[in-house]
Formats: structure tokens, sequence, C-alpha cells
């Protein structure tokens, strides 16, 4: 089904709740990784911590001026700044159909009580809000890439226990469910094989064996009798199957015959 495009197409895939849950769960924990914040080309080299939480007294906020001060404090702005002189034409059709511009993707704020922070700071290039009850994939991990760069409100912070549960605890709002376990709970392997705990138990490097000469034609040995002939001057002791040519002696089938009948033609041929 490609064109003309039907309204009727399969758009979307269902997809199981547990894999969805266990997706944002990978997502909401690669976004306080600062190697993969950083990665995915957030600015964040003057912001005080990662995960990044403010108070709650942010949900109050109703200015976007007063909005611009908190992520001024919070050394936010370049996400802000970045995000304004990434505005580009949008390559393709899209131009002509209600999306002419494309940019670069802010900073997240999570909240837990809209007090005024949804119009405070949807006006600023980049920015994006969510509730902590309904966090989405696609903000947290835009265009299938880890590590988005978000701000916390405290009370936000803390809900996260029962929106999700504990390993300990299963979650208020989602019936039964716990975050997945790390199998490993410490992926750093490089500190791990090189700890003493385990160098201490391993076995010696072994001494490395010595190379062993390769064998030399016997004419290229030393103190040897046999002498290999140059080309062109053992003719004399050619095989006598033929007239001067070097074709084996012993022919075991149709194809070797003609191919010795056509070699010793062409020896015949050369010597008239």
């Amino acid at each position: 089904m490609f064109a003309p495009t039907k309204t009727f197409r399969r758009w979307h895939r269902k997809v199981n709740i547990n894999q969805r849950r266990y997706a944002l769960c990978s997502a909401l924990a690669a976004a306080s990784v600062v190697p993969l914040v950083m990665a995915r080309g957030h600015r964040i080299e003057k912001v005080p911590e990662i995960p990044l939480v403010v108070q709650d007294g942010v949900e109050a906020v109703t200015k976007t001026k007063d909005a611009m001060k908190v992520l001024k404090t919070l050394k936010a702005d370049s996400e802000v700044e970045k995000v304004k002189e990434s505005v580009a034409m949008r390559a393709g059709k899209g131009k002509m159909r209600n999306r002419r511009y494309v940019q670069r993707r802010g900073p997240l704020v999570i909240y837990n009580e809209d007090k005024g922070i949804t119009r405070a700071f949807r006006n600023i290039p980049g920015v994006e809000l969510c509730p902590v009850t309904r966090l989405n994939l696609l903000q947290l991990a835009p265009g299938g890439h880890l590590g988005r760069f978000v701000i916390w409100t405290e009370a936000a912070f803390k809900k996260l226990d029962q929106v999700f549960g504990t390993f300990k605890k299963d979650s208020l709002l989602k019936a039964g469910y716990r975050p997945p376990v790390a199998m490993m709970h410490n992926s750093d392997i490089t500190s791990i094989i090189n700890s003493e705990q385990v160098q201490s138990v391993l076995r010696p490097k072994k001494a490395t064996n010595p190379c062993h000469p390769r064998a030399q034609e016997p004419s290229a040995q030393q103190g040897s009798d046999v002498q290999a002939e140059p080309d062109g001057e053992d003719d004399d002791e050619a095989p006598q199957g033929c007239q001067g040519c070097r074709c084996p002696q012993a022919l075991n089938c149709d194809s070797a015959l003609f191919f010795h009948a056509w070699n010793t033609s062409l020896c015949f041929l050369k010597k008239k």
C-alpha cells in the first residue's frame, strides 16, 4: 500500500503494556546518566546536578519571564539558546503542510500538580512539560535516543515510587507492577576484571613460545649437495612423452591427452 495514502492504513502497532513500561523505566534511568544526556547533545556542563530536582514552588510560577529566571538560576538557559540557534527550514514537502520549521529538543519539565507551570513554560522554545502520572516515552526518548535532560519538581520525583513502585513494594497506580531489576549491580566490566579480587585468583600469564623457523628448500639450505637447475638449462632431462615440453608423462584422462597433444604441437611449431 504505497500510493495514494489511505486513511485506513495500519498506522499504529500494538505493544505489550509490560514492554512499554520496561522501555519507560529504561528511559527514566538513562535520564540520570550524565554521559548519555551529554551524548544526546544537551548542554549541561554548568548544571549543578543530574537528575535535577527543584522545589515545589516552581509549580506555582505563572509568568514566562519568571520561568526564564528559574532556568537561568539552574544554569539551563543555554539549552534554550541552543534551541533558538537550531531553527531551520524543514527538508521535503512538509514545508507545505504546516510544519515549515524544525528545531532541537530542550529540557523536559516533569511536575506533580499544575498550578500555572504549564502556562509559564509552554512558550519557551524547546521546553516540554509532562505530569509525572502520564510520562510519555516519546518525550523521554525523542527519536528513540535515550538521555533526555529532565527537570523534576520535588513532589514529582517523590511520587515515582507510587507510580512505578520499588524493588520491594508494588506500585500503587499500576496493579502488581515493580520496576525491572538490573542483572548486574556493577556494569563496569573493566574495573571488575582489573580488581584485586579477580586478579589474585587468575593464573599467571604464560610465557610466549619462541617462533619456529620455517622449513627452507633444499637448495637454500647450507651444506646441501642438491642444486636446483635454473630455468632453461635442463631441457635435456625433459620427459620423453613430448618433444621438449614439460608435460606430465602419466596421462589418465581424455582431457589430459588433448592438452598433451596440443602442447606437443606447439613445441613442434616453435622448433620450426
